[in-house]
């Protein structure tokens, strides 16, 4: 079992990542090249697992013993002493990736996995230049890392059936729920359904079918609410194939097929109109308070996380 890991960038994924393993009972030393960004991490952390205090998921004391197990360091060499797992959640910027890869390799012995966050770059990219290749792996977690349970697991070719095992193990142990994806693909398999997704809803928004607000509810109070607990292939299986094809018939060669990013979206973007780390979006924050969002958003992942739970131990047989 991991004793120890490593978590290179301690921006909004890193910390979440460090947070998954530290509550896993995983000494974690998380790693950046600015001590601010290591001490906002630590801090963000902190507030989190206030958050899993108040809603019971956690007690004072195992609090305390989480954030003794994340030590922080800005000498990459001395934060991977020890760890056999390390993972990189730096900018998606290939160059900055391979230069990373090149200085773990030189450092770190060659039984240690490296794993990346990328949720963009295909693995066959990611190790090019690699020496030891078999040993890279792709764990992409979703934000908030800590709360989302999925992670999407990408192999290659070459990856050892040890390091899928490994990774596999390690986040079944830290509470994760990973999904080895059997072939790699251009933007794996979350972003590509989130993807296609949105570009129906950001279409329909665009044509003035439907407002922002309501095509927000919609999907939280319709396909979101059946989806917290059914999968969409379960969707289809219970409500008829021979339903669904009708429906797959009439409407497939009506759905949005653009290939670039809706014009609206473009120009807010040339805006620099971001959404909500900028203030204003296709909402506007200005006079929101963004951490409350989050905070809100956080409790509410929470409360569906002890639904879920409660659900699979209902489900779990008893001996």
């Amino acid at each position: 079992m991991t004793q120890k890991a490593t978590v290179i960038g301690a921006g909004v994924m890193g910390h979440g990542i460090a947070q998954v393993f530290a509550l896993a009972g995983i000494s974690v030393h998380l790693y950046d090249l600015n001590m601010k960004i290591l001490t906002n991490a630590v801090a963000s952390i902190n507030n989190n697992l206030e958050l899993y205090l108040t809603n019971q998921i956690i007690s004072s004391a195992e609090k305390e013993q989480v954030l003794k197990r994340i030590h922080t360091s800005t000498n990459l060499e001395e934060s991977l002493v020890g760890s056999t797992f390390v993972i990189e959640a730096i900018p998606e910027v290939l160059q900055l990736k391979w230069d990373l890869y090149r200085s773990l390799e030189a450092i770190c012995n060659q039984n240690v996995i490296i794993a990346s966050n990328t949720s963009t770059i295909p693995l066959s990219t990611l190790i090019e230049h690699s020496i030891y290749p078999e040993r890279f792996i792709i764990a992409h977690f979703l934000n908030p890392a800590p709360l989302v349970p999925l992670v999407e697991v990408i192999k290659h070719d070459c990856t050892s059936e040890h390091v899928i095992d490994t990774t596999m193990s390690l986040l079944k142990n830290a509470g994760k729920s990973p999904i080895l994806l059997k072939k790699e693909i251009q933007g794996f398999v979350v972003n590509r359904i989130q993807a296609a997704l949105l570009r129906e809803v950001l279409s329909l928004i665009e044509n003035d079918i439907v407002d922002v607000e309501d095509m927000d509810r919609i999907i939280k109070d319709g396909p979101g609410f059946r989806w917290a607990f059914i999968g969409p292939v379960e969707m289809i299986d219970y409500g008829g194939l021979d339903t669904w094809k009708r429906i797959f018939d009439n409407l497939f060669p009506n759905l949005n097929n653009r290939q670039t990013a809706p014009e609206f979206i473009n120009r807010f973007v040339a805006q620099n109109q971001l959404g909500a780390k900028t203030g204003e979006g296709i909402y506007p924050y200005s006079n929101i308070c963004i951490d409350s969002l989050l905070t809100d958003r956080d409790n509410n992942f929470l409360s569906l996380i002890k639904i879920k739970n409660n659900m699979d131990f209902i489900k779990k047989p008893s001996y």
